[in-house]
């Protein structure tokens, strides 16, 4: 315990915040099914709900101890879409699915209404994604936030379900290409950028999705989908479905008819199996108080150690009068104001100090 105190003031204590980035990448053989050998409509590493509203992805069978959450996903559209239907399945749960995510992330307007998600940010004109696919990321993969700009995401968009790796399935790569300098900060959950499609063409108005970074939410438009795509020169439409582990079809047929007519789990197992490549950086904020402890010449030349005197005589001096006093410090300890011991710094070695030196001893704090 110590028996001298010395003040840290205001110019002896700086903050410092630190990003630290890690590449985390999600191939499709985890996502879409061929995890277990092949596609099926049913993957023991894929958790659905008895409420149906939406399905986790782990990467390994999800009841096993060693499985870790990837992400939820999920699909939704407007009350205002064409798409909303009461004869469509799961009509409500699709609609209260959007609305949740909307007034999350996209907040309210003037009038108290939740706002639709707006394909260029700019929530005044523009047109509006009301038919969306929502992949909510674990916080275990994203940590404090996605980092902007890195966030890209290939995958087939026409053909059959079993091209999603081919280069004739309207393979796509969409990605947050302008995210580092033109992201967005008028949303509720923090920051978010525009998903583009192809060589990274930032036209306003162009974007097939947004990305959430602190929120760890991909919203990935339906249109995305829409057209007809050639498969094998064959000129087969957009086919939208799986297959299951026969080869059969399974839930086939156009983006469209999918949302509507297919419960929750359904469409996500046809978005699943479309995923070719997922990756992004993550971000982890690491915050630091440094504290520089300043030792002058006539500081801490003593010692409060028992073993330092004896016989009223100081040891390392070996009775050497003239010598100077002299000690070696070993530990800093940071106290409160009522002088409680809150934490402690070793030096790698003993530092040598007396009289005729002075020691800036840098103590770093990070939370």
């Amino acid at each position: 315990m110590a028996t001298t105190f010395k003040t840290l003031t205001s110019a002896d204590i700086v903050s410092a915040k630190t990003l630290l980035n890690e590449a985390v990448p999600m191939t499709g053989t985890i996502v879409s099914g061929t995890y277990n050998g092949n596609q099926t409509a049913t993957e023991n590493n894929i958790k659905n709900y008895s409420h149906g509203m939406f399905q986790s992805v782990y990467d390994y069978p999800y009841l096993s101890s060693s499985a870790n959450h990837i992400f939820d996903l999920t699909v939704g559209y407007s009350n205002k879409s064409t798409f909303s239907s009461s004869a469509n399945a799961q009509n409500s749960k699709k609609i209260n699915i959007y609305n949740q995510m909307a007034q999350v992330l996209a907040g309210f307007d003037h009038t108290g209404s939740v706002r639709e998600f707006d394909r260029d940010g700019d929530f005044s004109t523009g047109a509006k994604i009301q038919e969306c696919i929502f992949i909510n990321f674990a916080r275990l993969l994203t940590k404090d936030e996605i980092k902007k700009g890195s966030f890209t995401m290939s995958l087939a968009t026409g053909g059959l379900p079993e091209d999603v790796h081919g280069l004739h399935a309207g393979r796509k790569t969409i990605s947050d290409y302008s995210g580092s300098t033109q992201y967005k900060v008028n949303s509720p959950a923090g920051e978010y950028g525009i998903l583009y499609s192809g060589s990274g063409d930032a036209t306003a108005g162009t974007g097939v999705g947004l990305v959430y970074y602190q929120a760890g939410i991909a919203v990935i438009t339906g249109s995305v989908f829409s057209g007809s795509i050639s498969a094998h020169g064959l000129g087969q439409t957009t086919n939208f479905g799986i297959r299951n582990s026969d080869g059969a079809a399974f839930g086939t047929g156009s983006f469209n008819e999918v949302l509507t007519g297919s419960n929750i789990s359904s469409s996500c197992d046809g978005f699943r199996n479309r995923i070719s490549n997922i990756s992004f950086d993550n971000t982890t904020e690491l915050n630091s108080t440094i504290y520089f402890c300043r030792a002058h010449h006539n500081d801490f030349n003593y010692s409060s150690n028992p073993t330092y005197l004896s016989g009223s005589k100081i040891v390392v001096k070996n009775n050497n009068k003239s010598k100077p006093p002299v000690s070696y410090v070993t530990t800093v300890g940071l106290y409160a104001a009522d002088n409680e011991l809150l934490a402690v710094a070793k030096v790698s070695e003993p530092l040598k100090k007396s009289p005729s030196n002075e020691l800036t001893l840098r103590v770093r704090l990070d939370y």
